[in-house]
């Protein structure tokens, strides 16, 4: 069986998929089950809609947990606090940079799991190709990489690590 690939998050987004998946478990994935057994016993199902409906979303339950589960197997935590003093002020998983531009804006980019991306916020995953250029990199120096209208870069003008909720 292939190895499942590492999926690397934060604390605070590992405590997001658990809540959720217990959520599933515990309440909703239950709820269901009961709905589904009332609309059965409710005679006809050929024609029950409470019924279809319930085992339709009862299958949408399941294919999350599935999911949730997986994501989780693969987890590696990676706390940014803990990373910081050992990456000697480079760019990696957890870190909080801020870069400019060509154009001289200022965009303040956090690298974090997959699961966790809010480009609201400036969190992008770390298989990203904006977060590819940046690992590595340094206070001060100056990454590339491809966009669909060619080339950006971007300098970096510091790098943290500080906790992400």
């Amino acid at each position: 069986m292939p190895q499942q690939p590492k999926n690397y998050m934060t604390p605070a987004g590992a405590a997001r998929l658990r809540a959720e998946l217990k959520e599933l478990l515990y309440r909703a994935r239950p709820a269901m089950v009961e709905t589904v057994a009332w609309a059965a016993a409710n005679g006809d199902r050929s024609e029950n809609a409470d019924y279809h409906y319930g085992k339709k979303r009862l299958r949408e339950i399941d294919r999350r947990i599935r999911f949730l589960s997986g994501q989780l197997a693969a987890a590696v935590v990676v706390d940014p606090l803990e990373q910081g003093p050992r990456a000697g002020g480079r760019v990696r998983f957890g870190a909080t940079v801020t870069v400019e531009n060509s154009a001289g804006e200022e965009r303040v980019l956090s690298i974090v799991g997959a699961d966790e991306i809010d480009t609201a916020r400036g969190r992008i995953s770390w298989r990203s190709p904006v977060a590819r250029a940046l690992q590595g990199a340094a206070e001060g120096d100056v990454v590339s990489f491809a966009t669909p209208g060619g080339t950006e870069e971007l300098e970096i003008l510091s790098v943290e690590y500080r906790p992400l909720d």
